[in-house]
């Protein structure tokens, strides 16, 4: 599955040379994984309501091309991975001229209380299978 949003930068979100500053790419990751969720139909916020939580343990970007202000770009999220403590995301930025201009990866990891890691299959299996299925490669891996 992927899901689609429309970024249109804000000022603020640029160095003193119009391009999007590189600390703002999280933001947007951050935005794109909550737009995927709900397209999921499991928004973030009945996540946490059932006491799970998601960690940041990893993150990457990759800068193709700068990214200004006053464009509109289109950004891709998809699920490549779902294992029973982590999720993978990647984060695929286009410029109005459909260029690829960035790349992002995250990984997350499923807290239950106390902020411990949790096997998220085992605890909310219905959890797990919708993620699971929601993977770019649609596959379900009971090994992982």
């Amino acid at each position: 599955m992927k899901s689609v949003m429309t970024i249109i930068p804000r000022y603020q979100e640029t160095d003193q040379m119009g391009v999007i500053h590189h600390s703002v790419y999280p933001i947007w990751y951050e935005m794109g994984r909550v737009k995927f969720c709900d397209d999921l139909g499991m928004s973030f916020k009945s996540i946490e309501a059932q006491g799970v939580g998601l960690a940041m343990v990893d993150m990457n970007s990759q800068f193709k091309k700068p990214s200004f202000f006053g464009e509109t770009y289109t950004q891709y999220t998809y699920l490549t991975e779902c294992s029973r403590v982590k999720l993978m995301f990647r984060y695929e930025l286009y410029n109005e001229q459909h260029e690829l201009v960035h790349i992002g990866h995250t990984t997350l990891a499923w807290l239950g209380t106390g902020f411990r890691p949790q096997n998220i299959m085992r605890h909310h299996p219905d959890i797990y299978q919708l993620f699971s299925k929601a993977t770019e490669t649609g596959e379900n891996d009971e090994n992982r």
